[in-house]
């Protein structure tokens, strides 16, 4: 069986939180801070309108003592059949308190878990992992009562496989890789941009079939002649010429030269940092499917794209392309007097040099 991703573990808690049968305590927890607040407006969702003012209470770990949390979600419902707690930054509750010297500790939660409040359901958000060596760990990642779910930060070189995904799951809907990975590499890891993005694609695409390129570039402004993508083409052919003139029409047709000079930087780090990852595997003597399979990258056609593009640059030169997009980065942020164009086409010939 394949292993669960992000979304799959997403759309199973949708279905249990919204269905009869809850657990009375979640833990969400990890860097994805995307999954962290869709799952928060759910279990806001959970709570009518009219009933919010006396059995839901959104409660912040810096703001409030174990003891304090412990008191709002042993308490039982008014005129309704459960309350709804939310803590955020479960990491940061504090033991002290200004109405009293001591609010006790994080520990205290562990007789709660062993035996919670069935009144309540009661969901802690963080982005720090729980410590599994601790007692407190133990009851949170393995409690009978206690539901855990981690969602780690989906990888740049993933982030094709997550489109592709979450096209199907969210609209039931089809892209295709090369429009995923368009998408993936115009927007950046922004899960949040991502599925805005993707909510317009879906919308405004009155198609049965697959989402493509054409359709990504209507919808997302990227209707003209030259874009990043076709000063990709060139530069990783190493035609310093054709990518000069590139750049040089992506400038003129820009209504602002310095946000297109960062955009096509994070664009380009997201590129070299996925060729970096296959060259570094590469070096250590893997083959094309063990790093595929290191990787992640589940789509064949996005790999072989992107084992592709790795063949264009050697591993020796990827230190020297990071500092000339940290400096053109730099540049184009105001730490030089070179004008946007300059900043740009620099750039480019001390990539393909």
């Amino acid at each position: 069986m394949a292993k669960k991703t992000s979304i799959d573990h997403y759309s199973d808690l949708l279905k249990e939180l919204k269905s009869g049968d809850r657990k009375p305590v979640y833990f969400f927890c990890g860097e994805e801070k995307f999954f962290l607040d869709k799952l928060q407006d759910v279990v806001e969702g959970l709570v009518p309108e009219d009933q919010k003012d006396f059995n839901f209470d959104l409660l912040y770990g810096r703001d409030v003592t174990p003891e304090k949390v412990l008191s709002i979600i042993r308490s039982y419902p008014m005129m309704a059949d459960e309350r709804v707690v939310i803590l955020r930054d479960f990491s940061k509750l504090s033991s002290y308190s200004e109405e009293s010297s001591y609010g006790g500790e994080t520990d205290d939660f562990i007789p709660y878990l062993e035996n919670p409040n069935p009144t309540t359901l009661f969901v802690c958000i963080d982005s720090k992992k729980p410590n599994g060596r601790t007692k407190l760990g133990k009851a949170i990642k393995k409690g009978e009562h206690v539901r855990y779910q981690e969602f780690e930060e989906v990888p740049d070189y993933k982030l094709a496989d997550w489109i592709m995904n979450w096209v199907k799951n969210q609209h039931n809907k089809t892209i295709r890789p090369p429009a995923a990975q368009m998408l993936a590499q115009y927007v950046g890891s922004d899960l949040q941009l991502l599925s805005t993005e993707i909510d317009k694609v879906c919308t405004f695409v009155d198609t049965s079939d697959a989402i493509k390129k054409e359709d990504i570039k209507k919808i997302i402004g990227l209707y003209r002649e030259y874009s990043v993508f076709e000063l990709k083409d060139a530069l990783f052919e190493r035609n310093l010429d054709e990518s000069l003139f590139i750049a040089e029409q992506m400038l003129q047709h820009s209504k602002a030269n310095t946000g297109e000079i960062i955009r096509s930087v994070g664009f380009f780090y997201n590129v070299f940092s996925n060729i970096w990852q296959i060259q570094r595997l590469s070096a250590k003597g893997n083959s094309k499917k063990q790093v595929q399979k290191t990787l992640g990258v589940s789509n064949n056609w996005y790999f072989n794209k992107l084992w592709k593009d790795a063949s264009a640059f050697k591993l020796s030169e990827m230190p020297r392309i990071f500092e000339t997009l940290l400096d053109a980065d730099r540049a184009a942020k105001g730490f030089s007097t070179m004008d946007p164009s300059t900043i740009l086409l620099l750039m480019i010939k001390r990539i393909i040099n």
